[in-house]
């Protein structure tokens, strides 16, 4: 799961300002935003198996931070150098390079990288439930998931959807969504407090 929401997140990081002329709109416009989300996750029949809830911002390029409040308090934060994810319950902090957590990852999709379409088949795919939706799929059949949808409302981002080769789908849904707010560079930093177990390099 925590792999899939890094991944989503970084998506929205590396989209190219050549790629479709929905994703071009928002790209075009969007240097920041903020958010709050709600994320459903299901099997490969269909069945819920999981729902969360938080908060969400994005600093292109490669800057975010992704806060779960329910069920339980979880944060991803990514400085543009490294991902941190921070378990208060587990009192445990992981950190990666951020290059490493991107990878061949739909990642690869909103941090300002314009070689987005080596790794990435874009392709709009029409009007659904009043969204405009856009599809990425990934040119390599090695990383953990088979396509994401981008789903726009006029020009902004309001739904994300990922399928995993598991046949699992992780379902994103945006709302209070402001474009370009002034963000304090506090919201990508975080340090780890005490007591709390590291695991990877800092």
């Amino acid at each position: 799961m925590r792999k899939l929401i890094i991944s989503l997140t970084l998506a929205l990081l590396t989209l190219p300002a050549q790629a479709e002329n929905r994703l071009q709109a928002f790209i075009a416009k969007t240097q920041a935003m903020s958010a709050q989300f709600s994320q459903v996750v299901y099997d490969r029949k269909g069945r819920k198996t999981h729902e969360a809830t938080g908060s969400f911002q994005l600093q292109r390029p490669g800057k975010f931070r992704w806060a779960y409040q329910k069920p339980y308090e979880q944060l991803i934060v990514g400085d543009g150098k490294k991902v941190w994810i921070y378990d208060a319950d587990l009192a445990q902090a992981t950190v990666r390079p951020f290059d490493r957590a991107v990878g061949e990852s739909p990642a690869a999709l909103l941090a300002g990288n314009n070689e987005i379409e080596q790794f990435f088949q874009l392709k709009e795919t029409g009007n659904q439930d009043g969204l405009d939706w856009v599809e990425a799929t990934p040119k390599s059949q090695e990383g953990s998931f088979e396509r994401v949808r981008l789903g726009f409302k006029g020009d902004e981002l309001n739904t994300m959807e990922l399928k995993d080769r598991f046949g699992q789908t992780t379902l994103l849904r945006f709302s209070k969504f402001q474009r370009n707010p002034t963000l304090s560079a506090d919201l990508f930093r975080f340090t780890p407090p005490k007591g709390v177990d590291v695991i990877g390099n800092e």
